[in-house]
């Protein structure tokens, strides 16, 4: 498998900021706005640690809307090598 090339959209960095600033956010929430933000117009790729936590929120039925779209852009930037897999 290729090199994943994808990275975070302008309107998912913009929400990813509003969540950062939000007193209310959980710190879940933070850390996939941060890894969000993190790979805003650089080369950087989600980290697995990062995709365990973004697949567990996009399973999790009480996460709010937020949550998972900021979830499923981290998610999609998981770097994954040929073998790899975060499915297990």
């Amino acid at each position: 498998m290729n090199a994943n090339d994808k990275s975070t959209s302008d309107r998912i960095a913009h929400l990813a900021a509003i969540v950062l600033r939000r007193d209310s956010a959980s710190k879940t929430e933070k850390e996939l706005a941060g890894s969000a933000l993190a790979q805003h117009h650089t080369s950087k790729h989600t980290s697995a640690a990062i995709g365990e936590l973004a697949s567990h929120v996009l399973a999790d039925h009480h996460a709010c809307a937020e949550a998972k779209e900021l979830a499923g852009s981290v998610l999609a930037q998981v770097r994954q090598h040929e073998g790899a897999s975060l499915a297990r």
